[in-house]
């Protein structure tokens, strides 16, 4: 009767999950790290500028709204409305 083979242990397999387990725990753990240029993150700052404008519409509603409510009014305008408006519009033209 052979009782110290049931079960199946074979000391070879014994041996060799030992080797593996050691193999791995040799690996190093440096960190991973990256670097990106400036000329990247300029590329990537403009990309990002031009999604906006983009996604941006072009006509402002709400003010387009709040103007024409203004204009409807007839108290509004008055000398010193245009007065500022033209001084403005002067300014904007650089004169």
């Amino acid at each position: 009767m052979m009782i110290d083979k049931i079960g199946g242990i074979n000391p070879l397999n014994n041996v060799q999950n030992t080797r593996r387990s050691n193999g791995a725990a040799q690996v190093r753990s440096d960190a991973d790290s990256i670097s990106v240029s400036n000329e990247a993150k300029e590329k990537a700052a403009v990309y990002y500028m031009n999604q906006v404008a983009a996604e941006t519409p072009d006509v402002r509603a709400d003010r387009i709204a709040e103007v024409k409510a203004k204009l409807q009014d007839p108290n509004y305008l008055n000398d010193s409305v245009i007065a500022s408006a033209a001084d403005k519009l002067m300014h904007s033209f650089g004169l």
